[in-house]
């Protein structure tokens, strides 16, 4: 029996879908990252979502990402030595859950217009995190008691924010706020990104769900599906590839694409 057209179309859809979400992971397995912001774009220009519906599609895949992410780490940084920094979590997570609830309620209320712009201004941000950021070291904490405290929980709300706003996990703000703020090892500061990151998405996951565009993921189960796995997929494979890129190369080719993406989304009607 032959193939019927409609069932090659889907075939291909599937496999664009897979490819997407393996690229991505595979961007964001080089530094460390679920890939989030390179998703985001691809969700608005190649396939076509509206700016919110794109935000919350991108939501429910990071945290698969992310949930995946923190089990295959646990090989190299068990969960006892990130339990360990329990205080360092709960300090982030004071900031980082009531960022991401007001975060969630302002993206369902913008203007769809203002929503791109805000993404891409965004975008434009991590980029320069990303050059900023990046192989930060920190031998001792930036700041101590109070004063660490007070940082960290405003700091986390800000993460909250822009994490809920792109339906990212925050990990480019959250390292180099847990290496520089706090002091801890680039490793751990991984681990610890998720730990926080998952709860922090769950937050704006929820608020979210009381909004009609979470309809969005029931009517694009099997979308979702392919794309995050995919995306672990290509994590791993980014993992490996990992010291293989210099970073020379590898930064100024994600700043390039953070930025141009940011103008397609800015663009974007």
């Amino acid at each position: 029996m032959g193939v019927s057209l409609q069932e090659k179309s889907m075939s291909r859809s599937a496999f664009v879908t897979l490819c997407a979400g393996a690229a991505v992971g595979t961007l964001g397995g080089l530094i460390g990252l679920g890939g989030a912001e390179f998703r985001l774009p691809l969700l608005i220009g190649l396939f076509g979502f509206a700016a919110l519906q794109s935000v919350v599609l991108n939501k429910a895949t990071s945290l698969v990402v992310v949930a995946s992410a923190l089990v295959f780490r646990s090989r190299v940084v068990p969960v006892e030595e990130v339990a360990q920094h329990w205080t360092i979590a709960v300090n982030l997570l004071a900031g980082s859950m009531l960022g991401a609830w007001f975060g969630a309620s302002w993206a369902t209320r913008m203007k769809s217009r203002t929503l791109y712009q805000t993404l891409a201004v965004m975008l434009v941000l991590i980029a320069g995190v990303l050059v900023l950021g990046h192989g930060a070291a920190g031998s001792k904490p930036l700041l101590e008691g109070t004063a660490q405290m007070v940082a960290g929980v405003v700091v986390g709300f800000g993460i909250g924010v822009v994490a809920a706003l792109m339906g990212v996990a925050g990990g480019e703000l959250l390292i180099p706020t847990l290496v520089i703020l706090f002091g801890l090892d680039i490793k751990l500061a991984g681990s610890m990104s998720l730990a926080v990151s998952l709860p922090t998405m769950l937050v704006a996951f929820f608020r979210y769900s009381r909004h009609q565009a979470f309809d969005v993921i029931r009517l694009n189960r099997r979308f979702v599906l392919l794309l995050a796995v995919g995306s672990i997929v290509g994590t791993a494979i980014g993992g490996q590839l990992l010291g293989i890129v210099p970073d020379t190369v590898l930064l100024p080719l994600l700043v390039l694409i953070l930025v141009v993406s940011s103008v397609k989304v800015w663009r974007h009607e």
